[in-house]
């Protein structure tokens, strides 16, 4: 028998009824290709590169074993030499790659040339362009097949890959000791102890990380209880009690099911970087990566650097090729905040990025492919600034697929309260206080309250209050002087107009309150005499006001 007289009519045996495909004597299953990447897609991103690579060498090293084994079995071949010829052919029949005629055998001067390896396909589809060869399982093949048939180690390592942007993928197969120390990293991977220690790494790693998560969610929730009435725990830290807030939450897990892009409006401080995590961890990409940067504290050269990458000595300080956020991104979600704060000449390069799906590293000539979903988030009004033009119309629509806008804290007054409760929490669990909650004078100081600062400040100030209350419960006192001396904000509710004594009323008591009951100083404060305070207390039927002071409330 010769290798070339191979015929896939011969070596395959289908057997429908049975369920069972038999090549060269010993059975097979068919996998899909595109399946195939997703599993290495899987292992690269869940266990990393090493541990990924040296799995899939190793399942390739004992794939080629066991073929060599089927074929000897099978046939009675001319000689040794074409029982190991015959690799290539079976190779080729099973779909996995071609063989240019110029170079096929991996252990001749010229080594081996594939064409149409299918794991450089599939790392390209599910990676983009690579900075190395890629094509693992198949080099392992490859040294499985020829360890068998030479009766010695053999190892096949790539010089020239199709994944990493090269015409095709160049192999050599050498012994252990003809390649010396030159790619001693390299043949690692065949090692069968590295096995087991990549994969004992890997899985310690995930679990550490797994406990870590667990742990810090078990202690949050603890904290959540002992502040947060039934039914107040908010989801990845938004409170969503007002109306507009649910409007926006509900259609952020809408949006969040298909890959649009997604403009995200709101004030300084209102969460529009919360909302941008909703979206990600509701959507098919929660297991990826959620990257964010802040586009405005950035210049533009380093900004450019920052989300594309650059190359060894791109510029001054440029010591290595790192990769961009937009890469670091690769199968999650990348955010970009303050977009409005970005320059012309950025937006163009951002427009060709976010269209093309691909980005180009400071200092090369290369494309490179990248799967990200991306968010943009701002302050400004991105159709004002169209107008005046500073920002690009063709960017502005490009982004805004779907807009979410965030209403500011002051328009949606029923989540003030219970976001307090969960910033309060989260600021004790970070003190070690034992705070249980606020007082009521504090919390109906905190509603009055405009917050012009939005989250951010009530953060702030829950943090203020629990470094300096003395007790379990923040006070009055506890809170910062501007939210200490906000006035009550009267609105008009479901249409109903209140008559204005009824309106004064609860304006003076509210100030009368605010002074701890001092009449002398809150007449002052609304610019009327302490005669007129006296007499409007005492039409409201405070009996036993007192002049010197002191309302009997």
């Amino acid at each position: 028998m010769r290798a070339e007289d191979l015929d896939h009519k011969e070596l395959l045996e289908l057997d429908p009824e049975g369920g069972v495909i038999r090549f060269a004597g010993q059975r097979a299953i068919v996998l899909d290709a595109v399946a195939m990447g997703l599993l290495r897609k899987y292992l690269v991103e869940n266990f990393g590169l090493t541990a990924a690579r040296t799995v899939l060498t190793q399942f390739g090293f004992a794939h080629g074993w066991r073929m060599a084994e089927a074929l000897q079995s099978a046939f009675n071949w001319a000689d040794a030499n074409e029982w190991r010829l015959a690799g290539n052919h079976i190779h080729t029949l099973g779909g996995l790659f071609g063989v240019a005629s110029e170079a096929k055998d991996p252990l001749s001067k010229e080594g081996m040339m594939l064409v149409a390896s299918y794991e450089a396909e599939q790392h390209l589809l599910h990676f983009g362009r690579a900075d190395a060869p890629m094509c693992w399982t198949i080099s392992g093949l490859i040294s499985g097949y020829l360890s068998r048939t030479a009766g010695q180690e053999i190892f096949v390592l790539e010089d020239r890959c199709l994944g990493k942007g090269d015409a095709g993928c160049h192999l050599f197969g050498r012994t252990r000791e003809e390649w010396g120390d030159d790619r001693a990293g390299e043949l690692r991977f065949y090692d069968k102890t590295r096995l087991s220690e990549c994969l004992d790494v890997s899985i310690h790693r995930v679990t550490e990380t797994l406990k870590a998560a667990e742990r810090k969610l078990k202690e949050h929730k603890r904290a959540l209880i002992l502040v947060l009435p039934a039914g107040d725990e908010p989801m990845l830290g938004i409170v969503a009690k007002s109306p507009a807030m649910q409007r926006v939450v509900d259609l952020a897990r809408r949006v969040a099911k298909v890959d649009s892009t997604v403009l995200i409006t709101g004030e300084s401080g209102s969460g529009k970087e919360r909302i941008a995590r909703l979206v990600h961890e509701e959507s098919t990409r929660a297991a990826g990566p959620f990257l964010a940067v802040n586009c405005g504290a950035i210049t533009e050269t380093l900004l450019e650097s920052e989300l594309f990458g650059h190359a060894r000595g791109a510029f001054t300080g440029a010591t290595q090729d790192r990769p961009g956020l937009f890469e670091s991104a690769n199968g999650g979600t990348l955010l970009l905040d303050e977009i409005g704060e970005v320059s012309p000449g950025m937006q163009v390069k951002l427009l060709r990025a976010i269209q093309e799906r691909e980005i180009r590293r400071v200092g090369e000539n290369k494309n490179r492919k990248v799967d990200v979903r991306i968010l943009a988030a701002t302050n400004r009004n991105l159709a004002l600034e169209v107008t005046n033009g500073g920002f690009r119309q063709d960017l502005y629509y490009r982004l805004k697929v779907v807009e979410l806008h965030v209403p500011p804290l002051r328009e949606r007054r029923e989540d003030i309260l219970p976001l307090a409760r969960v910033l309060l929490a989260g600021s004790a669990l970070s003190m070690k206080r034992k705070i249980t909650g606020l007082t009521p004078g504090a919390t109906d100081q905190l509603i009055r309250y405009a917050w012009p600062g939005n989250v951010r400040e009530l953060e702030n100030a829950m943090e203020r209050a629990v470094a300096l209350s003395p007790g379990t419960r923040v006070e009055l006192e506890d809170l910062p002087e501007e939210v200490r001396q906000a006035r009550p904000i009267l609105t008009v509710a479901d249409g109903t107009v209140r008559p204005l004594d009824a309106i004064e009323k609860d304006y003076i008591l509210a100030a009368l309150a605010l002074n701890n009951g001092n009449q002398t100083r809150t007449a002052e404060q609304l610019q009327i005499g302490s005669a007129t305070l006296y007499r409007k207390l005492k039409s409201y039927g405070l009996i036993g006001a007192d002049r010197a002071g002191r309302p009997g409330l």
